[in-house]
């Protein structure tokens, strides 16, 4: 049992202060919607194995009274079976499978992008003898100077919004990706989207992007946890007339909607696909 109902967490931090792991930031959240109290443990990308005491060279980590849990996924599991009593992070085995298709589709459109608009900047804004591991690492993952990966972002940028519409569908039927309360599939996602802010020195979604409402709601749980001072604005991104749109301006292409209430309400789209038929 935690004692004091304090659990200690392992931190991975830039030179701001601010955390740069995904995975750090949704186990920072899972610990407090368990309710516990955090004794972060500071620290950058290099001695972890030290800072650890050997016990791991990867964070997320953390110590409930004296027991070592390593990997953030395992972390949740652990808090729930370890702490039934309080509230589920992952309340049935389904949002499990499903959070699992989740994170690996918004890996692939979004975060793994996103990393690769601002990977210079991740560097720079790491603490200073970080700077050497980020970048031999790094350029060995994405197979060339960080720089030149990162150039030519702004053309990307739009397109990469523009591929979240599946998010911004299901937020504006249900206020959390757990429905009615926050669950692990808010913080999972959202621990990506503070990673971004973390680094993002130009904006990332558009001013008024439809999934503000959401992470700004997210940021405020818990006290504020997703408002550190060291984030960037993830706002104000303004794409060329010759870019997507950062995202969709007319709801209702696609996916699951309430759209059919009898022939008036379908009568447009017949109408346009009728045309199409025509013209074939």
């Amino acid at each position: 049992m935690a004692r004091n109902n304090t659990i200690t967490l392992y931190d991975l931090q830039l030179s701001t202060g601010a955390t740069i792991s995904p995975f750090v930031w949704a186990t920072k959240y899972a610990l407090k919607h368990k309710g516990f109290d955090i004794d972060v443990v500071p620290g950058g990308f290099t001695g972890v194995l030290e800072r650890t005491g050997g016990q791991t060279e990867r964070l997320p980590a953390i110590v409930d009274d004296g027991e070592w849990v390593l990997d953030s996924w395992t972390i949740v599991e652990y808090l729930d079976q370890k702490y039934p009593d309080r509230p589920a992070l992952i309340p049935h085995p389904s949002v499990a499978a499903q959070l699992r298709v989740l994170d690996a589709w918004f890996w692939r459109v979004a975060t793994s992008p996103w990393m690769r608009c601002y990977c210079a900047d991740y560097r720079d804004l790491s603490l200073p003898q970080d700077h050497e591991y980020v970048t031999r690492t790094r350029e060995a993952i994405i197979g060339m100077k960080l720089e030149d990966r990162q150039a030519g972002r702004e053309d990307r940028l739009p397109g990469i919004s523009a591929e979240l519409e599946p998010l911004r569908l299901a937020l504006r039927e249900f206020p959390w990706l757990g429905g009615e309360t926050p669950n692990y599939a808010d913080y999972r996602i959202l621990g990506s989207v503070l990673f971004t802010a973390s680094v993002c020195r130009i904006p990332a979604l558009a001013e008024d992007d439809p999934l503000r409402d959401w992470i700004e709601r997210c940021r405020d749980l818990y006290d504020g946890l997703g408002r550190h001072p060291g984030l960037n604005q993830l706002y104000g991104l303004q794409p060329r007339e010759d870019q997507p749109e950062p995202f969709q301006k007319v709801q209702g292409a696609g996916g699951i909607h309430k759209r059919n209430s009898g022939p008036q309400s379908t009568r447009s789209e017949s109408e346009t696909i009728g045309k199409g038929l025509t013209k074939s």
